[in-house]
């Protein structure tokens, strides 16, 4: 290793410690239009520095079991690979009209040969051709910085560098196409809590 690369590689070490230390805990609380904690609200924090932090997954899956698809709701980051086991004995064929990603997996059984990447940021509707009860989303973030809410409407970010992001919230009860909610927020290393509301989840 010559002398250059030791002092970039100390540089980066350098940088990642002082992130780390200015890095902090996010706490939301998420509501419903009456007050009452929502579960499986889909919370996230968007940045320029965010989005210029996030990688693509590996790889996603979304299966369909006796008829629908598992899970529900799947997050992922843009640029994620998914794919789409079928583990019924039924063939299914599984689509998107969204704009975050338009795409048609004609009737099959099995899996795919080919994932399907998920590339825009949004929030995909999937369906079956065959079997129209079939409902299943995929929301694509940009930022690392991604959780779901507990049964008690509670949200858990860690390890988020200190600075200014925007709050985001989103839930599949949501009526289609209603865009994730939007607030500032602002983190710092000792804690930040916020709490977000959303108006028009049906029940």
């Amino acid at each position: 290793m010559t002398i250059a690369s030791s002092h970039a590689l100390l540089a980066v070490a350098t940088l990642l410690a002082v992130a780390a230390a200015n890095a902090g805990v996010v706490q939301v609380q998420v509501h419903d239009s009456v007050g009452k904690p929502l579960a499986d609200a889909v919370v996230f924090l968007e940045s320029r520095e965010a989005a210029a932090a996030v990688r693509p997954a590996r790889e996603a899956a979304i299966a369909q079991v006796d008829k629908q698809f598992s899970p529900r709701v799947t997050v992922v980051t843009v640029g994620t690979p998914v794919d789409f086991p079928n583990r019924d004995k039924v063939r299914h064929h599984v689509y998107s009209f969204s704009p975050a990603k338009t795409f048609e997996l004609k009737l099959y059984a099995g899996t795919p040969a080919n994932p399907v990447i998920f590339d825009r940021v949004g929030v995909a509707v999937l369906g079956c051709n065959i079997h129209d009860h079939m409902t299943a989303w995929v929301v694509v973030v940009d930022t690392p910085y991604y959780t779901r809410t507990t049964a008690g409407g509670q949200a858990t970010l860690d390890g988020v560098p200190a600075g200014n992001y925007r709050l985001r919230a989103w839930h599949a009860d949501l009526p289609v196409g209603t865009p994730a909610s939007d607030q500032p927020i602002t983190v710092t290393a000792s804690g930040t809590a916020a709490t977000v509301r959303l108006e028009e989840p049906r029940r």
